[in-house]
């Protein structure tokens, strides 16, 4: 692996640890193949001879799923008759798409400059500390994960975060407890 610069390094042995992954775990991807709807595979065949039609299905994937399952990954190369490493190169370069299954309740705190600036990251910190769990990872539970993202669009409600879409605006830390809590009630 020598000749390779870091970068690529790193997508290769990513891409090692996704191979791996599917081998490893069988049983769980094969009952994750099986959800794959007749309608995802109707939308795939429908734009299969569309230029650039990649991203756009990937969407519509993790629209369905959350987030991009291993397994459906191989039927969409598959489907589109294109190499598992394109799909997955797509998969990576852009951080909108997801492999792992988030929680329930997907929180998204804006790290845009606004929010940054005040206090999104402190919206982080009380998160991890209720939840007990870092960023990107999802609870013991199954109900909730957190990820930073770029920005929301919400800038004059900064600091802002998201939970399944749902904004929450204008917060402080004390806030988020509550927000939490809201959820915690309903699962």
């Amino acid at each position: 692996m020598s000749d390779f610069s870091c970068c690529e390094r790193t997508v290769l042995l990513s891409f090692r640890e996704f191979l791996e992954d599917l081998t490893v775990n069988k049983e769980a991807n094969a009952e994750v193949q099986e959800r794959l709807t007749p309608e995802l595979e109707k939308f795939i065949q429908h734009w299969k001879k569309q230029p650039g039609n990649l991203i756009m299905v990937l969407h519509r994937v993790q629209e369905h799923f959350g987030y991009v399952p291993r397994s459906v990954a191989f039927q969409v190369a598959d489907l589109l008759k294109i190499p598992l490493a394109q799909v997955y190169g797509v998969l990576t370069f852009y951080h909108f798409f997801k492999l792992k299954k988030p929680g329930k309740n997907r929180i998204s705190v804006c790290m845009g400059t606004a929010c940054y600036l005040k206090g999104g990251n402190d919206l982080i910190q009380e998160l991890e500390n209720i939840l007990g769990v870092g960023l990107n990872v999802v609870t013991p539970d199954g109900q909730f994960s957190v990820e930073a993202v770029r920005c929301l669009g919400c800038c004059g409600l900064a600091p802002v975060m998201s939970v399944n879409g749902t904004m929450h605006g204008n917060l402080k830390k004390e806030d988020v407890a509550g927000i939490v809590a809201q959820y915690q009630a309903q699962a």
